[in-house]
Order: C-alpha cells, then structure tokens, then sequence
C-alpha cells in the first residue's frame, strides 16, 4: 500500500502544499480541485511538477451531483463527467473521484443510479480512466457505504469501483465489519480521517472538525483492520478537513499526516500480520516505565534561586558532572539536574528561553528501539559532542525543540550516574517526595493534537478525554496522557491567548515547553510539616476556597485546619482522593506540585485550576512577573 494525502488536508498555496507533503514522506497525492483551479499552471504543467516532487497523482476529486438526474440535467452531468477525464489526461492521472449526490432534483433508486454507472463506466473505459464512487454521509438518497458498494456492484463494469471513507462510514456510527464482505479488487480508494466525537451536523462536523487518525475520537483503526482484510491493496490517503490545518504551518501538518498513517498501518500490520504493506521497518510502541531525570537549563542568580527552592522541598545535591558545569539533586527517585553550561545544548536554550526545563530523561524497556521507532515515525535524533565523562545517550527532538534522552536497563547507560556524576556524599531531606507524577508541558492550542500523536504514537500510552481549565482571564484546553502502569504521565496544556497564566508563560519564555512538575508524596501531611520545617513557600489560597471546600465535601475539622495551615488544595471522585500543594511561581512562571493520591484517583485535581491559577496570579503581580 502508498501512502497518499488529499490537498485539502494541507495549508498553503498548491505548490507550497506540494513541497511540504512530498518532504513528509508521502508517495502521493489526491489533487482537490479548487487547489488545482487556484493554480495559474496549466493541467500538462501542474502534473509534471507533482511529479517533479516524486509523487503520484492519486486522485483527481471531488465530482459532484452525478447520479439520478432527470432528462437534460442528466445530459449535462454527463458532459462536464467528459470535461472532466479531459483534464485527468493531461494531469497523467486515471483515477476520479464521484461522491453521492446532493442535489435536490436527484432521483433515488439503486438500479437508476446503477444504470448511470454503467453508462459512465463505459466513456470512462474509453478514455483509461477509473471512476469511484464514495457515499457522502449526508447524501441525499445514498449516504451508506454499503448502497454505494450495491449501486458499483449493479453497475458491474470494471471501470466503476468504491472508495471508502473512514468519517463517512464512522460518522455515521455504521458497522465498519459490513466493509470486509467487498472484494478488494473493486475498491478502487481508501480515505482516513479521524475526529472528536461531537454531536452535530454531520456536514459541518466532516467540514471543520476532522483530525488525523489517532488525534480524535473514531475507531479508525477497526476500520483499516476492515478494509485491509478484503485484500485491498491500493492507497491509503488522508482526506482532513479542519479549520486549524488551514491556518497551520504546512511542513508540520504533512509531517504529522505522515506519522499517522505509519503510526496507523503499523498497528494493522501487526493485527493482521498477513497484510502487505510497504512501511519502515520500527518496533512498536515503547513502554515509558518511568522519569529518569528533569534537567534544567540555568545560569546565575536563577540557577542560585532553584538551587534554594530545591533545599526547601529536600533535596539536596549529591553530584557534580566529572567535566561539565552540572550538578545533581535528589530526593526518592527523583533526580533533577542543573546545567549552567554556556557552551552546549543548555546553553542555548537558556539564552533562549531562561532558567528552563530544557531536557527530559525517560526510563523505557529499549532506548534503541525507542529512537529507532520515533526517527520511523518522523522525529529528528539528537547528537552533540561529548565531554570526557560523558556517555552517548539515545535522545530525540521533543516540544518547543527541547530534548528526550532514554535511559534502559542495559550496562552502559544504567551506569550513567556513577559514571558521570561524582558523589558529593550529600544525604537527601526525609521530605517524603518519592517521584515523578507528572510533568505539564505547555503550547499553543494548535500545537495539541500535534504532540498528543507524537507522544502515543512513540509510546505505550492511553488519551483522557480533553478537558476545559478555566483561567480568570481565558480557557486552557488540557489533555493528559498516561502510560501503562502509571509509570509517566504528561498533561498537555494549550493556550489560546496570551492573558491566561499558560500562555503569558509561554508568551514571555518564548515557546519553553514544561511549566510544572509535580512530585508524589505517600503522605502529604507528614511532607507539608516537613516542607514547613524547611522554610518552603507554598502558594497561599484564600479562606473562601476552604469554606467552599466544606460545603461540598465531609472533611474532618482537624484534617481541614492542618490543610488551610500548608495550603493543601484537595478534591475526590468515587475512586479516591487527591490532595495539592503548589511551590510560589519562579523563574517567569515555573512551578512544582506535591501530591497525594489516595486509591485509584486518575485525575489531576481540574476542579482546583481556577482558584489556584487565580493565587498564582497574585503572586506573580506582587512579584513584578513574569516579564523578565
């Protein structure tokens, strides 16, 4: 099978869009006519710089209103049919294609529309031109694929075959199993398209809210799994319709087409291991087993203040880079790192961005196939030149140009800290901090569905439902990720404006990607005592909050005053409970989290975002932040 994308799905002038998708990877191409149209090229032209690009001219689309008409209206449609293949020829390309009529003259019937087939099937033949047909959800008398495979099936002319339409057929919530009885030989097309699961017109819905497969909420890979058992072997193509794709940047939307579809066929491969399908050779999705380290990029007074920071929380540093400006702090399993290096990676992303989270370690089964899968997948592999010391440590490009590095369980790099660091013989506080949580890195709203494939497509892990945190001054869309055994979680949170605190931090440390980790305790009472004793500031919330606390729920008045006295947030669900404490802001916006769960709690406390987003911003105001 190729891979193959509509233009419609890119943003961009015709030759803009073709440059970008022919950079991702595709093998093809489904021109959309109002692209074609745009064009100031002639048809001979346009076809030899696609192929120019080294793509193929999958598709020519979409013809409209074909089907059922009566008397001269049918005429007609026959005629422009014949302009039509006119253009096909000297675009190079043999296959249209006809969707399910809408026009309000259309007559129903399965034999009409299957006698105007055959009689298409016919100029079609003459001209070398294959004709599919797709049921548009909302058509007007055909809108089933199934009616659609029975109007070909009538039409029974080997120049009129189906094409299959992932939103189309899912949209409407019909079985896709009904695909695997059509022979794969008379499907002449394959489209895929995902979306969120929104109730409303289906046309609007297809029109503005279609996503890549594996962004929305559509069991698209049933479909595929279907589709590939009837033995189909054409292309597989992208047809995205979506406000967002329009304005976005070109390269990136093709780029994240291309990692969903491979991301996509990869996982039908290995349900249906007797497909053929021309792909990468990767591994599969890795299993995250937990945060390795956090590395910060820092410099002077900065790096001095979140040195501090960590002594208040118990930390302490218990290493020193062998020939680098690094230090390392521990607590539990956490190791945070400090890298005031000028010259290296860090250093560029300070003078960038600030004291920032530049660098994120992941303890996964393979770093090998970990980056053997994602540079499959699209991602741009990270080397710099190493110090003495240092070992070579599988990394990857992530979020706002920051850097994944995968640690294993193999010899050589499980011996990274003993090699690299040595011992200050510094003990850790006995703060109860035991491990990574979470981390929260934050983007721009359009960015979202972009790195919520990258980081499911790469790893083992499972989508929450998108959720609203409401700020004071705009919304945050928040989407958490959670890999298997809880071992990583990440929440992905997009700024739609520069007022809400999300977006200022983006706005003023120009695009740095984490803005909070949260550490979890087994015992937040005992660790707020501790942090107390240790001269930690936590971020005070106000008695209306505590008052609104107790009219919702059962707390014990001594469990409440000591959770008014460490600023404790809290919140519960049927499963468990949560409890918070949030650090003051620092460095621009920055902030930590100490948390408890208590049972099979899974959320991340949304119902407390306002008030402490709120406290938040009292602070920075006080603070003069955080513009720099």
């Amino acid at each position: 099978m190729k891979t193959s994308i509509a233009t419609v799905s890119v943003s961009g002038s015709l030759r803009e869009k073709l440059q970008a998708i022919a950079a991702a990877g595709f093998d093809g191409v489904e021109i959309f006519e109002q692209d074609f149209i745009a064009d100031e090229s002639s048809p001979r032209d346009v076809g030899r710089l696609i192929r120019d690009h080294g793509l193929d001219i999958t598709l020519f689309q979409p013809f409209r209103d074909f089907e059922g008409l009566p008397g001269a209206q049918r005429t007609k449609a026959f005629d422009r049919a014949e302009r039509k293949f006119d253009l096909m020829q000297e675009l190079g390309t043999d296959l249209v294609l006809f969707c399910s009529s809408v026009h309000p003259d259309a007559l129903g019937g399965i034999d009409r529309a299957a006698e105007d087939f055959a009689e298409l099937g016919e100029r079609a033949a003459a001209r070398g031109i294959r004709v599919g047909y797709e049921a548009l959800a909302w058509g007007r008398h055909v809108n089933d694929h199934r009616d659609a495979w029975e109007i070909v099936r009538r039409a029974d002319h080997p120049n009129i075959g189906l094409i299959l339409d992932s939103f189309h057929t899912l949209g409407r919530g019909i079985d896709p199993e009904t695909i695997r009885r059509i022979p794969g030989d008379r499907i002449f097309f394959v489209q895929l398209a995902d979306a969120p699961r929104i109730d409303m017109d289906l046309l609007y819905w297809s029109r503005h809210f279609r996503n890549m497969p594996g962004e929305g909420d559509l069991d698209v890979r049933s479909f595929t799994r279907a589709v590939a058992a009837t033995g189909y072997t054409g292309p597989i193509s992208l047809e995205i319709f979506n406000d967002q794709f329009r304005g976005g940047n070109p390269a990136s939307v093709a780029r994240d087409g291309y990692r969903s579809l491979i991301y996509l066929m990869d996982d039908v491969r290995r349900a249906e291991p007797e497909l053929t399908v021309d792909l990468p050779d990767m591994p599969a999705r890795v299993a995250v087993e937990g945060t390795a380290f956090v590395e910060f990029a820092s410099r002077g007074a900065e790096a001095q203040a979140l040195e501090h920071l960590l002594e208040t929380l118990g930390f302490a540093q218990t290493g020193k880079h062998v020939s680098k400006d690094l230090t390392l702090w521990q607590q539990g399993d956490i190791r945070i790192v400090i890298n005031r290096e000028r010259q290296d990676f860090a250093g560029t992303a300070f003078n960038v961005h600030g004291t920032n989270i530049c660098d994120i370690g992941l303890s996964v089964t393979s770093a090998c196939d970990t980056v053997q899968r994602a540079t499959a997948l699209g991602s741009e592999p990270f080397q710099q030149p190493l110090g003495p010391g240092q070992l070579d440590i599988p990394a990857i490009r992530g979020l706002g140009g920051s850097l994944l590095h995968f640690l294993d369980g193999s010899d050589r790099l499980s011996a990274v800290w003993a090699s690299e660091f040595a011992a200050t013989g510094t003990a850790p506080g006995a703060h109860g901090l035991e491990s990574v949580d979470h981390i929260a890195q934050t983007m721009t709203y359009d960015e979202m569905l972009s790195w919520s494939l990258f980081y499911t497509s790469l790893f083992d892990m499972d989508r929450a439902p998108m959720v609203d945190v409401i700020d004071p001054d705009g919304l945050v869309r928040s989407q958490a990720l959670k890999a298997a055994g809880n071992g990583f979680r990440i929440t992905l949170n997009g700024a739609e404006t520069h007022r809400t605190l999300a977006g200022s931090f983006l706005a003023e440390s120009f695009g740095a990607p984490v803005q909070h980790v949260a550490f979890a305790t087994d015992d937040i009472f005992a660790t707020a005592q501790a942090l107390a004793k240790s001269g930690f500031a936590s971020l005070p919330m106000t008695e209306n909050y505590y008052a609104d606390l107790v009219s919702r729920f059962d707390i014990p008045e001594d469990q409440l005053a000591l959770m008014k006295q460490h600023n404790i947030l809290y919140d519960c669900d049927d499963a468990g409970a949560f409890f918070q404490i949030y650090s003051q802001p620092f460095a621009g916006g920055m902030f930590f989290e100490i948390l408890e769960r208590r049972g099979p709690y899974d959320g991340y406390g949304a119902p407390n975002a306002p008030f402490r987003i709120a406290a938040q911003k009292r602070q920075m105001r006080a603070k003069g932040m955080p513009r720099r």
